[in-house]
């Protein structure tokens, strides 16, 4: 049985934080070099999170409007908002079920990107996600993202493990008084950059869902204690280099700002340098609540010369 996917758009940093406008405003080739890895792998990272929370937000979205009958749970109502360039197979016999997600590569969303490939839910008879502490697997067959305006694509494959640390549904979030908490992990997710190059980055991070004249999502890092207080992500990049990405502060995305990225700052430790990223900003570096046009960030770091670089980019 196929259908059209329903889909709830509370992709973190689905606004792209890309980091391709970014000014070099160095002069010294220590600079240069430095920022022109920050920039790639800033962007790189960017794409990564937002799409793979992306398809974990379609993931949940499948599991909570293919309920009823197929997991034993209460009538479907409210159902999630539609989304539109994806199909959804439910198979109710295999051991264990599984929810297949089907990219169609359509870019009737906003026209930015295009998505192809597919992920699988799986998990064992007698699941009920509503119950706290239920997890799945979702597989990610092959996704791969362009971005239409430059036709620069990633492919992501591997497997996560996302658990309802809290219970409850996020179709219920406006009349339930607790947050919903899920936990997000991977010992191994591999990216196919642009160039060819495939790298395994570790995820761990946790997603706090409330209710504030929308759906609010606050995403922190819980990577274990020797990797780093607060690391979300970690890995190497393409330069062949080991990185960790720690969230000094609450990555927040509002319903109420159209899903964007609201605040938050992550500090980004690689082989060069280590740079500190704050989000939620205007053109002139100062904290905005919803502006029009676009949000901005604000990256600093120092060089290995010992001075200090900022650039500001749109996001």
């Amino acid at each position: 049985m196929k259908k059209q996917l329903t889909f709830m758009s509370v992709a973190i940093l689905s606004a792209g934080l890309f980091f391709t406008s970014c000014k070099k405003e160095s002069t010294t080739t220590d600079a240069t070099d430095n920022a022109t890895e920050l920039q790639v792998q800033s962007d790189d990272q960017a794409r990564f999170t937002s799409e793979s929370d992306a398809a974990d937000d379609d993931a949940n979205t499948a599991l909570e409007n293919s309920g009823g009958s197929f997991l034993g749970e209460s009538p479907l109502s409210p159902l999630l908002p539609f989304r539109c360039d994806a199909t959804v197979t439910l198979d109710t016999l295999s051991s264990p079920r599984t929810i297949t997600i089907t990219y169609s590569g359509d870019t009737c969303i906003g026209g930015h990107r295009a998505r192809s490939g597919s992920i699988v839910i799986s998990f064992d008879q007698g699941f009920r996600w509503a119950t706290a502490g239920a997890h799945y697997t979702i597989t990610y067959n092959n996704l791969k993202i362009t971005r239409t305006v430059n036709n620069k694509s990633i492919i992501i494959n591997g497997s996560k493990t996302i658990t309802n640390v809290s219970g409850g549904k996020l179709r219920n979030l406006a009349t339930r008084v607790d947050p919903i908490v899920h936990t997000v992990v991977s010992d191994g997710m591999t990216i196919t950059f642009d160039n060819g190059s495939q790298r395994s980055w570790k995820v761990a991070k946790k997603r706090t869902f409330t209710y504030d004249n929308g759906i609010v999502t606050a995403i922190t890092g819980i990577a274990p204690s020797s990797v780093g207080t607060g690391v979300a992500e970690w890995g190497i990049n393409r330069f062949n280099h080991e990185f960790k990405n720690a969230i000094l502060s609450p990555l927040v995305v509002k319903q109420s700002c159209n899903f964007r990225l609201v605040s938050g700052q992550i500090q980004h430790t690689g082989f060069l340098v280590t740079s500190t990223t704050t989000f939620g900003l205007d053109a002139a570096g100062n904290p905005v609540i919803c502006p029009n046009g676009n949000f901005y960030y604000k990256v600093v770091w120092v060089g290995r010369n010992g001075q200090t670089y900022t650039f500001i980019g749109p996001y």
